[in-house]
């Protein structure tokens, strides 16, 4: 019984979708569940931030042990170099060549004529020679392209060095006995392992696969997701029901596959409910190497309107802590920004708080600040003490803030370790962040509210 491949491109769909709502943790956790379900390859999206992309695609490269990792090199040498380096560290690297074979789509996406195309093939497959041993070449387009160009493009692609041959069905409107016809006739122009790409468009996606493989097709690609993607989870099904009556079977994992499936989706809609305004899980990439461009453009995808001294002030701060550091993220950002950025004259200072909490009745605090009229006192109960807190705050000062994010850690180790919070307020659109540090985490977290605080009364004191 002959062994397919089954490429899942479920990145390339998420990321094509909501790519900035996928956070890393995500993008890592689908790549495991694809390999651990029996998939042969995995694909990742094409590279677009090269540092975010090169960070999260090397972390997958690094932990994805049982299947192949693809990823697209796109049409120049930069973008070769920066993709092989992205999967250089996988044990089974894969650079694709993905370009249009149909007249319509090459004309109009690459405004390239079918000489010119064939060139392009052969200068990227031999380049991606030079970097991996693996390459494939995806036909875009496939089963709209003239046939004898379509013979041409896949020997240029072999002649150059391609180990395997993508063909995808863009139009999705082929019937199954068609596409097997198409496949068949591919079959006999190459010897190397041809993967077909269907489309779901019409509904007619597992069919399709099935007659493609029944003809001779070496390997499918499908997707947990995705409007018009084979989907893994019915190809799987199907392929259980009718894989021995047409001779094929494949690494999928049958009993797991399923609820893999499911509780993987659910996760991912779970946290991008949740973070679906933030930048990745950590990373958000800055090094010694970043401009203050984009350090400042890093501060904005963070919710903040800096002025411009303040926007120097956070990169002075990057420079020195990234001379320490390879690379810094967003919650280490969060912070610099909390400490570096309009740091103003206090307004309100701390002069003492006391925090009760016990099961049997809500916490409740007692908050004394002091500013330049006196002593302000406020007493408040809350859900915890660090919550009745925050409200003893407002009850001093008589006003209400949205609090847009809070964050505690550990600084230090061992039983007297420092605890850093961080506190970020909204008012009137804007957001301030604010620090504390304290072996108390809720003095921390007090601190850290009232050092926004100042920075709102501050910023509504001079635009008065």
């Amino acid at each position: 019984m002959k062994k397919i491949t089954v490429s899942d491109y479920t990145l390339k769909e998420l990321c094509k979708k909501d790519g900035s709502l996928l956070l890393f943790r995500e993008k890592l956790s689908v790549a495991l569940s694809i390999s651990r379900f029996g998939a042969d390859v995995i694909e990742l999206p094409p590279v677009k931030k090269a540092k975010e992309d090169s960070v999260v695609y090397k972390t997958i490269s690094e932990s994805v042990k049982g299947s192949r990792v693809l990823i697209p090199v796109g049409i120049t040498e930069e973008s070769v170099k920066a993709a092989a380096e992205c999967v250089k560290s996988a044990l089974h690297p894969v650079l694709q060549v993905s370009l249009p074979v149909s007249t319509v789509q090459m004309e109009y996406m690459y405004r390239m004529k079918g000489p010119k195309m064939v060139e392009t093939i052969k200068s990227l497959v031999s380049m991606c020679r030079s970097y991996s041993e693996e390459v494939e070449f995806e036909a875009l387009d496939a089963t709209r392209a003239e046939m004898p160009f379509l013979v041409e493009c896949i020997k240029a692609a072999e002649e150059s060095g391609a180990t395997s041959i993508s063909l995808s069905d863009d139009s999705g409107e082929m019937m199954g006995d068609e596409i097997g016809a198409f496949v068949a006739e591919v079959k006999k122009e190459t010897k190397l392992p041809l993967i077909i790409k269907v489309s779901n468009h019409l509904s007619m996606g597992v069919s399709d696969a099935l007659f493609a493989l029944k003809a001779g097709a070496d390997g499918i690609k499908c997707s947990i997701s995705g409007k018009n993607a084979l989907s893994t989870d019915e190809f799987a099904s199907a392929l259980r029901a009718k894989g021995d009556k047409i001779g094929v079977r494949s690494s999928l994992k049958f009993t797991e596959i399923h609820s893999d499936i499911e509780s993987l989706l659910k996760s991912m809609q779970k946290s991008v409910k949740e973070e679906e305004n933030a930048a990745l899980d950590g990373a958000v990439f800055l090094d010694s190497s970043s401009t203050q461009e984009e350090v400042s453009d890093a501060v904005k995808a963070l919710g903040y309107d800096l002025e411009s001294d303040d926007e120097k002030k956070v990169y002075d701060a990057v420079k020195r802590l990234t001379e320490k550091k390879s690379s810094i993220g967003a919650k280490e950002l969060e912070a610099v920004v909390a400490s570096s950025a309009m740091q103003v004259p206090a307004t309100y200072t701390l002069k003492s708080y006391v925090s009760t909490i016990s099961n049997m009745v809500n916490a409740v605090s007692n908050v004394i600040l002091e500013d330049e009229n006196g002593t302000l006192s406020g007493v408040a109960t809350g859900d915890g003490p660090i919550d009745s807190a925050f409200k003893a705050i407002e009850t001093c000062i008589g006003h209400h803030y949205e609090l847009d994010d809070f964050q505690i850690q550990a600084v230090t180790e061992g039983k007297e370790a420092l605890g850093s919070a961080l506190v970020r307020l909204r008012s009137s659109g804007r957001l301030y962040s604010g620090n504390g540090i304290s072996t108390d985490i809720c003095g921390a977290s007090i601190r850290a509210y009232i050092n926004a605080l100042n920075k709102i009364a501050y910023e509504e004191g001079r635009n008065k």
